[in-house]
């Protein structure tokens, strides 16, 4: 009977705690809560009122929302890239410069598969998609990186055929000026993308965001052969394309495994170990059987399994999981749905 008692006193007492941490955590949101609140962009402003399924709603809506945007402004972004090399090619002439550009823009097109997952992942779920489709942004992320790996071969190629059959670079000046536009215009989407995939927690837009990176590389690589010719080192332009080709496979390699681990549901063991300490805040490290996460595209599920004492109540089970699930939530924003499962466990040690 008193270690019943002990139990309950120690989940009220949790749930003080909870209350506090929470307030705290409206209350230091900083900057970006603050204009988040005035712009009255989805879970900012209130959330300290809301369950934690309105929570994990407004957070995937947030997501989504800021994945669009970025995806929309990437192409913005590529299009006036190469709006800017079309023209650089007319007032130049050159073929290479053409090559170039006809490059850049299909690469400007390799957003849209990602474009079209986020569109797709607003779709609700239904009895065949019972997960709803989010994994359209992994098939996007296979796409992307099929991609960057031909983007490693075509550089390769054409930096070993330039060594064997130099072809001194003509117009210089326009070269030069298309090169230092791509190389701009694409480490801006790269920087972007990357830094936005990393906040919501979505691979394949990281992914997009490396293939500009390296279409970015690329065009510094032709900034460096006009250096090159004009210092009378022409050899320099495959040199160097060489040594980018190569630094692009390593990239393309990071992103097959990032691509590979989300198709085969694996995650990072440090997001595991995140997970497990608001678990063990509300019902001690020993009572955690089982935790296993799993990625839907950029919103993350989770299974988790605790022991509790077969005399806990109904009420006192529900308060329990409510509060392990809300501080999981506000320790991995990304989580989509938890699901608390309970073995019962009957005369459990008192010094537990």
């Amino acid at each position: 009977m008193s270690h019943a008692h002990h139990d309950h006193s120690h989940d009220h007492n949790h749930d003080h705690d909870h209350s506090h941490g929470h307030t705290h955590g409206h209350h230091s949101m900083g900057i970006i809560g603050t204009i988040g609140a005035a712009l009255h962009l989805p879970g900012f402003g209130h959330d300290h009122d809301h369950g934690y399924t309105e929570l994990a709603a407004d957070n995937a809506l947030r997501d989504n929302k800021l994945g669009v945007r970025t995806v929309w402004l990437a192409l913005l972004a590529l299009a006036i890239t190469t709006v800017l090399q079309i023209a650089i090619y007319i007032a130049s002439n050159s073929v290479a410069l053409l090559a170039d550009t006809v490059h850049n823009l299909g690469d400007a097109l390799n957003s849209i598969p990602l474009l079209i997952a986020f569109y797709l992942a607003r779709r609700v779920a239904t009895r065949r998609y019972t997960y709803g489709f989010g994994r359209a942004e992994d098939v996007a992320g296979i796409l992307i990186v099929i991609s960057i790996a031909f983007s490693a071969g075509y550089i390769l190629w054409e930096s070993i055929q330039k060594l064997l059959d130099p072809q001194p670079l003509t117009n210089l000046p326009w070269v030069a000026a298309a090169a230092v536009v791509g190389f701009i215009g694409n480490e801006l989407v790269a920087v972007m993308q990357i830094r936005v995939g990393q906040q919501i927690g979505s691979d394949a837009m990281i992914a997009d965001g490396q293939h500009a990176r390296v279409d970015g590389l690329t065009s510094l690589a032709v900034l460096i052969a006009v250096f090159g010719t004009l210092i009378g080192l022409p050899i320099l332009d495959p040199i160097i394309g060489i040594v980018i080709g190569i630094a692009i496979v390593g990239i393309t390699w990071n992103a097959i495994k990032s691509v590979w681990y989300r198709l085969m549901d694996a995650v990072d063991p440090a997001l595991i170990h995140r997970m497990e300490h608001p678990i063990w805040d509300v019902v001690g490290e020993e009572r955690l059987e089982r935790i296993r996460a799993r990625w839907v595209g950029h919103r993350l599920y989770a299974d988790v399994t605790i022991a509790v004492d077969s005399t806990l109540s109904l009420p006192e089970a529900n308060a329990l999981i409510e509060c392990m699930r809300a501080d999981l939530q506000r320790a991995i924003p990304h989580l989509a749905d938890i699901n608390v499962n309970l073995t019962l466990v009957e005369d459990w040690p008192a010094h537990h």
